[in-house]
């Protein structure tokens, strides 16, 4: 690990950070309330049996202001869960643990560490009196009782006033899709296939429930169906070589296909298990018919020299000079022309619902470095579960930590598939909420699960980033292998407000914050993934 790295995780962030520290806990008396985050009149696009995401809270009252403690407590339906308290800038130190009992098996999990890298944005949004501080969410799956305690360690004194357990249900797909109407996805959202293994590497480890006070074995893990095969009946025109079989990063990445079917088949989903609630667990979104952004060219052979449909005309300035709240949208990016963009499951087609967002989105004038960041949920997930989970996150981060709108600016789940994140235009250089201090000069893309506890990230994946990278810095005429110096917008526990930064254009997230993201088995991949964006098909350079 580069001394950043360590200074990553030993350094300490001045206000407003959150820190994890051993200790066990205790949680007492609790008032749930309901809130639908569902908004908007008329047509929805929603049939009457939809059912739309819900934030549930508990509230985590007590007499020791040292520690809360909630019983097993039965409660709505749930999938995604985490701590919240009154006031961001409040630091905390301590431990935040959780069990749930699944909804389908009526079985309870162990206990469950909360991570606390959130921070809130350097902007008016993180300002807003709305904003509250708050755990990573930690999707669960379908559940429907909880048990949590929290405990104040080290030099805290007390637990932070408000404190409350949030808990998401993202609904299904048709209870939100397409809300507002405002998605600018490509359309083109073909899943990948078997996320694989790169030569030489084992198989990717799943970390699910284990049981009380015993750690995951990566190599007997229970929910090996979380990795599911992707073998389709129908082949398409050209077949897609299997991830297993993918190159190593130095060697030319995996190709797409040339084609993709004129309709997507349902063989060609992943076998996984049947969800505990049909409604919950959504399948696979299939690609939009008619997507508001395909290129006109053919994705598969795409010529640097032709530029895509969504190519600006008007080049920016090269250097940010602002940053408020809300901007027009660009009219476009920097040269030189790019390939065609990867397939990219827009908003509409994972379900957002867009009447969560009150603002509009807020523009850069150049995106000069993407952070690689994880989720920091559960690796035993489908990857058919991926639209609920990126829903929930929507949900957390607009009702919990009351932001206008998701904070990354995209997703990829183990199986290679890439999602839209914030709303703006996935080839625009929308403002984000994820690495702070250095929102203001780049995009951030997730890695679905959890890669500081055992898991591995997928060849499906990691090719997956690496192209994503590629494109989205190939927009701005940015070497996805090269390093750039950028001024320190905050004070992150790594650099100091206006500090200059040098990082990698494909860094990872405790590069420049003072936190674990994205685990050490993705960050020790980046290097890996940094070869494979320079050799992609969707860089020019």
């Amino acid at each position: 690990m580069s001394p950043r790295g360590i200074r990553a995780r030993r350094s300490r962030v001045p206000k407003r950070t959150i820190w994890l520290a051993a200790g066990i806990v205790v949680l007492a008396g609790t008032g749930m309330t309901a809130v639908s985050v569902t908004g908007g009149s008329g047509d929805t696009g929603a049939d009457d049996t939809s059912r739309p995401a819900q934030a549930h809270t508990l509230t985590l009252d007590g007499k020791d202001p040292r520690k809360r403690e909630l019983p097993r407590t039965d409660t709505k339906l749930f999938s995604l869960v985490g701590v919240s308290w009154e006031d961001d800038a409040d630091e905390f130190e301590g431990t935040a643990q959780i069990r749930t009992r699944s909804a389908e098996s009526g079985t309870w999990t162990d206990w469950h560490d909360l991570d606390f890298g959130i921070r809130t944005p350097e902007t008016e949004e993180g300002d807003a009196s709305r904003v509250r501080g708050a755990s990573e969410p930690l999707w669960v799956g379908p559940s429907d009782a909880v048990e949590a305690r929290v405990v104040a360690d080290g030099k805290e004194t007390a637990v932070p006033d408000a404190l409350r357990l949030d808990m998401i249900d993202p609904g299904d797909e048709k209870g939100g899709k397409g809300r507002g109407g405002s998605s600018k996805g490509n359309g083109k959202s073909k899943p990948s296939t078997d996320p694989g293994t790169d030569i030489g590497e084992t198989a990717p480890t799943t970390v699910g429930a284990t049981p009380s006070g015993g750690d995951p074995d990566p190599t007997t893990a229970p929910d090996q169906s979380a990795e599911p095969t992707r073998e389709p009946t129908a082949a398409p025109t050209t077949e897609q070589p299997a991830a297993s079989d993918a190159p190593a990063p130095s060697e030319e990445p995996v190709q797409e296909p040339t084609a993709e079917p004129s309709t997507p088949a349902q063989s060609e989903e992943p076998t996984t298990s049947a969800p505990s609630t049909p409604s919950e667990q959504p399948t696979k979104p299939a690609p939009s018919v008619d997507p508001t952004q395909e290129p006109t060219e053919d994705p598969t052979t795409p010529a640097p020299s032709e530029e895509p449909t969504s190519e600006p005309t008007v080049a920016p300035t090269p250097e940010p000079t602002t940053e408020p709240s809300a901007q027009p949208e660009p009219t476009g990016s920097t040269s030189p022309a790019a390939p065609a963009a990867p397939a990219i499951v827009s908003r509409a087609e994972w379900g957002a619902d867009e009447s969560l967002v009150a603002d509009p989105p807020s523009y850069l004038d150049k995106v000069d470095a993407v952070f690689v960041h994880h989720t920091a949920g559960t690796n035993a997930y489908d990857c058919a579960d991926s639209p609920a989970i990126i829903r929930g996150i929507l949900t957390y981060h607009v009702k919990t930590n009351g932001w206008n709108d998701i904070g990354y600016n995209f997703f990829v789940d183990k199986c290679g598939t890439v999602f839209e994140g914030r709303a703006g235009g996935v080839d625009k250089p929308v403002r984000g909420a994820h690495t702070y201090g250095f929102n203001g000069y780049s995009a951030g893309v997730s890695l679905l699960g959890d890669y500081e506890n055992g898991g591995t990230p997928s060849t499906a994946a990691k090719q997956a980033i690496a192209d994503l990278a590629a494109w989205k810095l190939n927009l701005h005429g940015v070497d996805p292998q090269a390093e750039i110096t950028l001024t320190a917008a905050g004070d992150t526990g790594v650099y100091k407000t206006g500090e200059k930064a040098t990082l990698h254009t494909v860094s990872g997230h405790r590069d420049g914050y003072a936190t674990l993201c994205p685990g050490q088995a993705l960050y020790d991949a980046l290097p890996a993934i940094r070869t494979a964006a320079g050799a992609s098909r969707f860089t020019t350079r």
